[in-house]
């Protein structure tokens, strides 16, 4: 095992998913030598965060002074972070830049389920992926074929205990962070309200869902699967203020131009735990375009099986429109998505995609799928110990084997054993603290 390069690489965790997975993957980097960092800018934070920290205090105005000292003070050479557009994860990313530290950004999978977003320097709309069709099929031309998915297993429970835990340890700590500010809407004790009262609307409602969700495919249908209205990809990478203008401009463009007989299939977003409800939304809605019988509101369902089924997606930018893509289904994208490609998507105005969606070229999109594996994707997940433990693998080879991931200024051979120290990583994790500052 080579230990060339160790004490150049000292890495620096930001806020990450909601759970244990920044925890557990900086156990395994400081496990393999490097020193590990931590950040803390809630009582969230801190609840995911077991081991040795920073709690940074202040306010935005001071977030990056603090932030430049403490990577110059402490040789900082890699950033880890969930999300770019958080403000302090922007702040962030332009004072790395300035002091040539690498930045590593997670995500939600691009192409879900069983794959995590995982770029360097930024993702959606600041991502580095090429957009040009022509190059896309000649980066593929060079590449290995794409590798199996890797099944990963979620649980729902999981990822809203959490998202609970979180939020509410944000909130009841606000004592100790009192200048934070979430980079969410709503406040964290109102998101910990919305996810129980989406577990009592669940309940409540199962039956009259389910006979919405069986009338889906009885007649030719688009589906529009909704977004978060706290998402990044609404409030930074769309022209909407919210999905609920969203689904106004769709709703209209529909009543005006699609074809008679057609539904419009309105999905929910599994993790949208907003009080407001998107039925009466919808419905009330739908009376004052006349088309009550047109519309279709699915809170649950397969949306797999819903995508393939359709005869056409539209998606502001949900990485939920690869899923028709992937079958050949036509996509329109009405913001700003990595996949929106000519030869892809649907170009155009949404009011000509009605009568006439234009489905992917399968070639084109075969070659972006192949240089987004390559270049994007780890398998991997956050919501069950052993998709946490088959990320974590793959976010070490990531950080380790990848050119893209190591910084310039290190020299070759900084990688040690990679594949070896990965292959321990399991579901029974070390608990001890990191070296933190």
């Amino acid at each position: 095992m080579k230990n060339v390069g160790i004490a150049k690489r000292r890495f620096l965790f930001l806020q990450g998913p909601q759970g244990p997975f920044f925890w557990q993957l900086a156990q395994h980097i400081q496990q393999m030598g490097y020193p590990v960092y931590r950040i803390n800018m809630n009582g969230g934070d801190q609840i995911d965060w077991p081991g040795e920290a920073a709690n940074y205090r202040g306010g935005p105005s001071g977030w990056n002074r603090y932030l430049d000292g403490f990577m110059r003070d402490n040789r900082i050479t890699d950033i880890l972070l969930f999300g770019d557009c958080r403000p302090l994860h922007m702040a962030a990313h332009g004072m790395a830049k300035l002091r040539g530290v690498n930045i590593h950004v997670f995500e939600e999978g691009y192409i879900r389920p069983h794959w995590v977003t995982m770029e360097p320097d930024g993702v959606n709309g600041h991502s580095s992926l090429p957009r040009d069709p022509d190059i896309l099929l000649k980066m593929a031309a060079q590449l290995a074929p794409l590798p199996p998915a890797t099944e990963i297993t979620a649980s729902f429970r999981r990822r809203m205990r959490d998202a609970v835990r979180y939020y509410l340890a944000t909130s009841l700590n606000r004592w100790q962070f009192p200048f934070y500010r979430s980079h969410r809407p709503d406040w964290p004790i109102a998101e910990a309200a919305g996810w129980a009262l989406k577990y009592v609307r669940q309940r409540l409602h199962a039956r009259r869902d389910a006979a919405a969700l069986a009338q889906v495919g009885q007649s030719p249908y688009f589906l529009f699967p909704l977004q978060l209205n706290s998402d990044y990809q609404i409030r930074a990478h769309s022209p909407f203020s919210s999905m609920y203008d969203a689904v106004l401009y769709v709703m209209e463009s529909f009543a005006r131009f699609a074809p008679e007989g057609t539904k419009l299939v309105i999905k929910e977003h599994p993790f949208d735990c907003q009080f407001r409800s998107w039925r009466r939304f919808l419905d009330r809605h739908a009376r004052w375009l006349g088309m009550e019988d047109r519309v279709l509101h699915a809170s649950g369902g397969d949306l797999t099986a819903m995508a393939r089924d359709s005869i056409g997606i539209v998606t502001v930018n949900s990485t939920s429109g690869t899923l028709g893509l992937s079958q050949g289904v036509p996509v329109f994208v009405l913001g700003n998505a990595i996949y929106d490609i000519p030869g892809i998507t649907h170009q155009g105005k949404l009011d000509d995609y009605w009568p006439a969606p234009q489905p992917p070229e399968q070639d084109v999109y075969d070659a972006f799928r192949r240089v987004l594996h390559a270049r994007c994707l780890i398998p991997g997940g956050f919501a069950s110990e052993s998709a946490v433990a088959t990320l974590i693998r793959s976010a070490l080879e990531r950080l380790f084997d990848d050119p893209a991931h190591i910084p310039v200024r290190i020299e070759p051979g900084h990688s040690i054993a990679t594949a070896q120290a990965a292959a321990e990583v399991s579901t029974a994790l070390p608990v001890s603290a990191s070296t933190g500052a």
